[in-house]
């Protein structure tokens, strides 16, 4: 963006600006009310529901991890649908199907589509490891189109659209998992890890009482949608891309100029998408922090749940105990983040000129 569009977007939506902030800032309190803890969770879950992303959570069992999502659903006024995903659930099972009705004026018969659990504002795939290829990319459809498919009829699905997959890291037997194409998808995976001694004894003490919290919805669906809108409309500095595609490109085991450790412990680098669901989120997250540009540090603070799933590890990081975010944690400190310092290094002269 020129500076004029940056002069719009500071004096015509500044509004919007504090109202983004604020909100963000009441629906953690609210959430607070109810879960405990899980606040850099909560902040990665928003900037992608802010930034028209999709979310991969992984965590043990009992993490509240389905009591986090409906709840966020409540506090934004939004409709939420869980769908239980099985070895047995098939595409129809969650788009939808067209049954056969009799219309009792005419007495003739006609198809009558019946809507899926996916036609919700908030859709949490539950295990979605544990259904075949076939209702994975029903969803996946859904997810990138924003619409399903039933015979050849296409239906729109109502926005705001926010998928919440979970997977189980411990359980593995009779699961399909999946593919990279369909991990692309997702803008974020975010660890859901246990809570440490203090947060657990106050899970302990709110959940063993007949107490119940009633929770204020902060932000309407429309209001949502705004918010996306006002979310692209975020300037980024050059500087800010240049950065974002220097920690990206060096993901890429061809490129000329990578570190050598890269080729020694990566198969498989980042694609395009990265670096846009990158910016996106740094845009999104500069808004959440009262500010109407994007820094280096909003592109670190996001650069983990961003790469964790688009970057695979060989087996010589395997054997060493390397994983994928052991890559990007080492990224992100060899990577200059000052500007003029990423013009200077020929190194990365040579990854942007490949």
């Amino acid at each position: 963006m020129n500076a004029e569009s940056t002069a719009d977007l500071a004096a015509n939506d500044l509004d919007a600006v504090k109202k983004l902030k604020d909100g963000f800032n009441e629906i953690k309190r609210q959430l607070s009310r109810v879960i405990v803890g899980q606040d850099q969770v909560i902040e990665e879950l928003l900037i992608a529901l802010f930034s028209r992303g999709h979310c991969i959570l992984e965590g043990v069992p009992g993490l509240a991890k389905t009591l986090m999502i409906s709840t966020l659903a409540r506090t934004l006024s939004l409709d939420f649908s869980r769908i239980q995903f099985t070895p047995d659930l098939m595409p129809s099972d969650i788009t939808g199907t067209e049954v056969i009705e009799e219309n009792r004026s005419t007495g003739h018969r006609e198809f009558k589509f019946m809507a899926g659990p996916l036609f919700a504002n908030v859709i949490l795939a539950d295990e979605i490891n544990r259904t075949p290829p076939k209702t994975q990319a029903a969803l996946l459809e859904a997810m990138q189109e924003r619409q399903v498919t039933v015979g050849r009829v296409r239906h729109k699905l109502q926005d705001p659209f926010f998928v919440l997959a979970t997977q189980n890291p411990i359980e593995q037997e009779g699961t399909y998992p999946l593919p990279e194409a369909q991990q692309d998808r997702f803008m974020f995976k975010v660890f859901v890890k246990y809570p440490s001694f203090q947060e657990e004894f106050e899970i302990a003490r709110r959940t063993t009482t007949l107490i119940t919290e009633e929770l204020q919805p902060v932000l309407s669906g429309d209001q949502i949608l705004d918010l996306q809108r006002l979310v692209r409309r975020v300037p980024v500095t050059d500087h800010v891309i240049q950065y974002t595609l220097a920690l990206v490109r060096q993901t890429r085991v061809s490129e000329p100029g990578i570190p050598g450790w890269i080729k020694d412990w990566l198969s498989w680098g980042a694609g395009p998408r990265a670096v846009q669901f990158l910016i996106l989120g740094g845009k999104a997250r500069a808004l959440l922090y009262g500010r109407t540009h994007v820094q280096t540090e909003d592109i670190q603070a996001l650069a983990p749940a961003v790469l964790r799933h688009r970057i695979l590890t060989n087996f010589t990081a395997a054997s060493e105990g390397i994983t994928s975010d052991t890559v990007v944690t080492k990224l992100l400190k060899e990577t200059p983040s000052k500007e003029g310092e990423l013009t200077r290094d020929e190194r990365y002269k040579r990854i942007f000129a490949a």
